[in-house]
């Protein structure tokens, strides 16, 4: 039962994986584990994990008001600062609004925003103007739905300098990747493809899900969550509705125990990775967003729908098979996540992201006043 006392349990479990984690391999920003450890050799892909050891460590503080994680949160943080001019990357948003906004929101020192906003600007320069859409780190011609994620950056930017060239920006971006990735089931693509000449929409790609046509069951969650935070932001109904859009074929398809599957299309008579391979990252994400989204939708039932699939989710999280409470030497929080399938990277391991939503959507659930 996933009771208060159950909750901090956990949490604390957390706090004892990431101070290990600190405290072996200081100044460390890892991606994904290999056979359950931290450091190893293998490929990044891409650096865009930092926030999230950061942010684990700004919601310890949050919760327990500890000094210990309000020292290593101020000090990992500003180990990230100089990724404000980082143009490499679609995952500013990634990095700061779990670092950097924290930090703000405790302190209130304008030096800290501007961090914020200097970032939300150099996010914005990847804007296609033509095609309407912020570009992956793939190219020009390349939008992820991971994206979702990160644009709250810019709408954050300009909503505090009253900047309506990247209020537009921003809105534009969520238009298309609405008008583009997500279907009208509600499912996702990975990526969309446009002529970079044009603008012209070429088609939906993908990099990590099964297929084009598939639902990557990480870049729903991403969706979800995403323009949840998006209608958060801005109060526009029309991201709601695609946020909703989402959480309907999440819950629709999730399998028995709430755990999905890494492609919400994988044939599941196959062996992992590319058929039966669970992936928790995806349901910590989903089951965070779906918090926020249970008291963002306006209407009651949903409201219910939402909250309690959260709770199953992250109750189902909170077993054995799933976290690694006992589990000895294992360095992560859960287990059974998925980077990238293709690749072969960190597929059925622990990953910085999955750890991290786990962390807020638990962190969220402790903070919540009893009721009456």
């Amino acid at each position: 039962m996933l009771d208060r006392a159950k909750i901090e349990e956990v949490l604390q479990f957390a706090e004892k994986q990431v101070r290990h984690l600190v405290e072996t391999y200081p100044d460390f920003f890892p991606i994904y584990t290999v056979k359950g450890k931290w450091y190893h050799s293998g490929e990044l892909w891409t650096d865009w994990t930092g926030g999230f050891l950061a942010g684990m460590m700004w919601q310890f503080h949050r919760r327990t008001g500890s000094p210990y994680w309000l020292e290593k949160a101020i000090h990992y943080s500003r180990l990230l600062e100089h990724r404000k001019h980082d143009r490499n990357v679609h995952d500013l948003g990634f990095i700061f609004l779990n670092s950097y906004l924290p930090w703000y929101e405790l302190t209130g020192d304008p030096a800290l925003q501007e961090v914020l906003i200097t970032a939300g600007r150099t996010l914005a320069l990847r804007y296609q103007p033509k095609g309407k859409y912020l570009c992956s780190f793939i190219g020009p011609h390349s939008l992820f739905i991971d994206i979702m994620m990160n644009v709250p950056l810019i709408f954050y930017a300009a909503i505090h300098t009253g900047d309506q060239q990247l209020m537009e920006i921003a809105t534009n971006h969520c238009r298309t990747t609405r008008d583009r990735l997500v279907r009208a089931d509600g499912s996702t693509a990975h990526e969309g493809l446009f002529d970079v000449e044009t603008g012209e929409f070429l088609g939906q790609s993908t990099h990590q899900g099964l297929s084009p046509e598939s639902c990557w069951a990480r870049g729903l969650a991403w969706s979800l969550y995403g323009f949840s935070k998006v209608y958060g932001l801005t109060g526009n109904p029309e991201f709601l509705e695609v946020a909703e859009r989402n959480a309907h074929y999440w819950v629709l398809h999730l399998p028995e125990d709430k755990v999905p599957y890494w492609d919400f299309c994988a044939d599941l008579t196959q062996p992992p990775p590319w058929g039966a391979q669970k992936e928790t990252s995806s349901a910590a994400i989903a089951a965070s967003g779906l918090l926020d989204l249970a008291k963002q939708t306006r209407v009651p039932e949903r409201a219910i729908v939402y909250r309690s699939t959260a709770l199953a989710m992250l109750e189902a999280l909170t077993d054995p098979e799933y976290l690694a409470i006992q589990t000895p030497g294992w360095e992560g929080i859960l287990k059974h996540a998925v980077y990238h399938t293709r690749k072969n990277l960190g597929v059925d391991e622990s990953v910085m992201w999955g750890d991290f939503f786990f962390v807020e959507a638990l962190t969220k659930l402790a903070l919540e006043k009893p009721k009456d």
